[in-house]
C-alpha cells in the first residue's frame, strides 16, 4: 500500500517477542481504538531524537512491564491507513524481564506463530507475521528438467526438506499442470511433516485443490491480472517482481511476499539488465511486504540481502547442490 508523501510517516515500533516454545505474543486493540478488536505485535510510537531501540524498549516497558535485554531488526512496512501514514518497524525480542503484563487493559495472547489467523490481525502487521514465519532462503527448481525424471525431482526435494529448506517453488515449464500437481501430491506428505511449503508457478487452480502447504508462485505477467488474492490465508501466495510498482500491487493483491530481480546477472535471464544492490535496496524500503532477492542468488549471499532488509535470497543453481 502506497504511502502518502504529503506528510511524514509516524515512526512505531513493535516487539515481535518469542518464548522459548517458539510462541509469539499478541495484543488485541481495545474497544474506542482505531481497528479495535484487532490482534497486534506490542509497541508504539517513537518520540522525537529517540532512538528506535530505546523506543522499543520504552514502548513495551509501558505497555507490558517488561525490561528489554535484546532485539534484532525483523522488516520494516510502510502502511497508509485513510490518511495516516505509518512506517511499523519490527524487531524480534527473544530476552527480556519480568513476565509481561497488560498495563493498557488489552487482552494478550501467547500464539505459535503457524496458528495465528492471519486475517485476525490489523492490515499492516500482517507482513511482520509473514516476516516471522518464512525461512531465508526460497529455492526454485531448474528449468530444464524434464518430466521423465519426476522420481529424482521428488527425491531433490525430499532431501532439500530433511537439510532444512522450507519453502520450494516447483518451476518446471516443461512439464504439463498435472504432472507437477502429481509431484506435489507425492511430496506433500513430507512437506507438512517439515511445516514446509512447496508452491506451484502460476497454477492456482492446482494450488487450491491441493490445499495445506501448497501455494502459488505468480509471474509477473499473471501478477499484473490478478486483482485479489487468489488463495485462502493458510495458503502462501507470491508474486514475481521488476520494480516498485510490481512490489506495490503485490501487497495490494494480499501476497505474503514477493522475489525483486534481477539484481545481479543471471545465465536464464542474459538480455536482463541488473538492478544491483543499490537500487535493490531503494525500491524494498517501499515495499510492505517479505522480499526475497532474485537473480544471480547463492546461499552466501543471505546475510548481505538481509542487511539491507531483505527476507532473504530465492534462486535455482548453487541451492540444490547440498540437497543432491
Amino acid at each position: 500500500m502506497s504511502l502518502d508523501r504529503t506528510h511524514p510517516a509516524i515512526h512505531v515500533l513493535a516487539g515481535v517477542m518469542v518464548d522459548g516454545a517458539g510462541k509469539v505474543l499478541l495484543a488485541q486493540r481495545p474497544p474506542g481504538k482505531h481497528l479495535a478488536g484487532a490482534w497486534e505485535f506490542p509497541g508504539g510510537k517513537r518520540e522525537p531524537g529517540e532512538a528506535p531501540l530505546a523506543a522499543l524498549a520504552r514502548e513495551l516497558h509501558e505497555e507490558l512491564g517488561i525490561l528489554l535485554q535484546g532485539a534484532e531488526p525483523l522488516i520494516r512496512v510502510p502502511w497508509q491507513y485513510d490518511d495516516k501514514s505509518l512506517l511499523l518497524d519490527a524487531w524480534i525480542v527473544r530476552a527480556w524481564a519480568n513476565e509481561p503484563a497488560s498495563l493498557d487493559g488489552q487482552a494478550l495472547r501467547w500464539s505459535d506463530p503457524w496458528s495465528v489467523d492471519i486475517a485476525d490481525l490489523a492490515p499492516a502487521d500482517r507482513a511482520i507475521l509473514q516476516a516471522l514465519r518464512l525461512p531465508a532462503t526460497y529455492a526454485i527448481t531448474p528449468a530444464d528438467i524434464e518430466p521423465v525424471d519426476a522420481d529424482f525431482v521428488g527425491h531433490l526435494v525430499r532431501t532439500a526438506l530433511e537439510r532444512g529448506e522450507r519453502m520450494i517453488q516447483l518451476r518446471l515449464p516443461r512439464w504439463l499442470p498435472g504432472q507437477v500437481r502429481a509431484l506435489a501430491a507425492a511430496v506433500l506428505p513430507d512437506v507438512r511433516l517439515h511445516r514446509a511449503h512447496v508452491l506451484l508457478n502460476g497454477d492456482i487452480e492446482g494450488a487450491l485443490a491441493l490445499g495445506d502447504g501448497v501455494g502459488v508462485h505468480l509471474p509477473a505477467r499473471l501478477a499484473r491480472v490478478v486483482n485479489e488474492r487468489p488463495l485462502p490465508w493458510g495458503q502462501l501466495v507470491a508474486a514475481s517482481c521488476h520494480d516498485a510498482d510490481e512490489l506495490a500491487h503485490a501487497t495490494a493483491i494480499g501476497a505474503d511476499f514477493a522475489t525483486l530481480s534481477p539484481v545481479a546477472s543471471t545465465p536464464s535471464h542474459p538480455g536482463s539488465a541488473a538492478l544491483g544492490w543499490d537500487r535493490f535496496q531503494q525500491w524494498l524500503e517501499g515495499a510492505a511486504l517479505p522480499v526475497y532477492a532474485l537473480g544471480g542468488m547463492r546461499l552466501d549471499h543471505v546475510n548481505q540481502a538481509r542487511s539491507l532488509g531483505a527476507q532473504g535470497v530465492a534462486g535455482i543453481r548453487g541451492f540444490w547442490h547440498s540437497a543432491a
